[in-house]
């Protein structure tokens, strides 16, 4: 998995972000200095069909959080981002915040000192049609909060000069 990162193609920058087990969020602050902003693409309540039961580790027909983002800063995208969270795990609070959209999950995480940890699954280059033709690192994790799986998050990291920070 983490041989994706060592290819000569891949910023030091972009391989920060992609092998953080933390906060994305803030890597790409203290990295651009620049504030970055979650832009909510898309954002619905699902029911757990049997790939997403299997991914969370919930019943099928259980309450999903789809949420698809963009990070960005100065209209540059860094990152684009889909999550998939356990509705009944989640603390009410938390739950509030992930819905309002717009906040990164790191902070939200940190605001409700939640103490999770993150599992990453798989890492490796794909084809995106956001970022139309450029390569894609695509990585998937699990955050883990009192031993059971909160959420699945895949991020995608165009690979091209906008990380020559």
């Amino acid at each position: 998995m983490w041989d994706a990162l060592n290819r000569k193609d891949i910023p030091a920058c972009l391989r920060i972000c992609a092998g953080t087990d933390g906060s994305v969020t803030l890597l790409l602050e203290l990295l651009t200095g620049k504030t970055i902003y979650v832009k909510t693409l898309e954002q619905d309540v699902v029911k757990a069909e049997p790939d997403i039961a299997r991914l969370l580790e919930v019943e099928e027909g259980d309450e999903v959080n789809n949420r698809l983002v963009t990070l960005s800063a100065d209209g540059t995208v860094y990152v684009l981002a889909r999550s998939l969270s356990a509705i009944k795990r989640m603390p009410k609070d938390v739950r509030s915040d992930l819905m309002r959209s717009d906040i990164p999950i790191g902070k939200i995480l940190r605001e409700h000192k939640l103490e999770t940890r993150r599992d990453i699954l798989k890492m490796e280059f794909v084809h995106s049609d956001f970022f139309v033709d450029v390569p894609v690192l695509s990585r998937e994790y699990k955050i883990i909060y009192k031993g059971k799986v909160l959420m699945w998050i895949n991020e995608c990291f165009p690979v091209d000069g906008r990380w020559g920070m």
